[in-house]
């Protein structure tokens, strides 16, 4: 019998990880089951007990559980303590193991998949919320010249920066105090891409060479990328890849086997130009 897994969420059906894993799991001869789970809004708990009672091995966790599943874990990843959300639960015994793979998943995607080194890099990232917070470490391992955390609120900014001032000195502000620098890499890591609103940010902050990278992705450019290129962005990219890459390192976590994703990244990208 297949060992059951699922990724949680509300709305769950648009989810392409059931896909994703089944590909993995194909590609690399792991026996398992993954399936899409909807939770109630205030369900998640019981939702992940009956998973757990069914024989459920781990789950994924989405919008709107990943705070949810940080309660509910007994044991975090350093990450997940870091990030403040959990997006991949093991299931060990009486255990649930919390873990965050966001973060693991976006830095793999702009240094391997799309070949542009983080290293020395001025990096601006957009957003003060729990999408933020889950990449900031990783993004700061990677050794970047300096990192700018923009926000419509500066004060949650500041306070977000604050939580990792352990790590590197990182700069804070509103979208406004962003005017008169430039960036290398700018990641947009806020909600406005799925509403198709236009952040507030001042010209000129893409750098020549500049990669604008979205976390959202849909057809075609998303808001914030069609003002970067229309600002003059070297480069595009939207966060396809980063769920591939989270969901190919969340697989590593429960299997012990790293998938492949270049194919099921095309496929995908196929698939959405349809």
């Amino acid at each position: 019998m297949s060992d059951l897994y699922c990724v949680f969420g509300n709305p769950i059906a648009h989810s392409k990880s059931p896909a994703i894993h089944a590909a993995f799991a194909a590609a690399t001869g792991q026996e398992l089951n993954y399936v899409a789970r909807l939770a109630a809004v205030d369900g998640f708990f019981a939702a992940m007990s009956d998973f757990v009672a069914a024989g459920g091995k781990g789950a994924n966790v989405t919008v709107p559980f990943k705070e949810d599943a940080y309660r509910a874990s007994t044991r975090l990843s350093e990450r997940a303590a870091r990030a403040g959300a959990v997006n991949t639960l093991a299931f060990a015994g009486d255990e649930i193991v919390g873990d965050n793979t966001d973060g693991a998943g976006l830095v793999r995607d702009i240094v391997h998949n799309l070949g542009f080194p983080v290293a020395g890099k001025r990096i601006l990232l957009l957003g003060a919320g729990g999408a933020s917070r889950g990449v900031i470490a990783p993004l700061l391992a990677e050794k970047p010249a300096s990192l700018f955390i923009a926000n419509r609120s500066s004060e949650k900014a500041v306070g977000l920066a604050g939580a990792f001032a352990d790590m590197a000195s990182i700069e804070a502000g509103s979208f406004e105090q962003t005017a008169g620098r430039s960036f290398d890499l700018v990641i947009n890591a806020t909600s406005a891409s799925l509403s198709g609103e236009n952040l507030p940010l001042p010209a000129g902050i893409f750098a020549p060479g500049c990669l604008a990278y979205d976390m959202m992705y849909g057809r075609g450019d998303t808001p914030f990328l069609a003002m970067a290129r229309q600002q003059g962005a070297a480069r595009l990219a939207d966060g396809l890849g980063m769920l591939v890459e989270q969901a190919a390192e969340a697989f590593f976590v429960w299997r012990g086997v790293r998938p492949a994703t270049g194919e099921v990244l095309a496929a995908l990208r196929a698939k959405l130009a349809e």
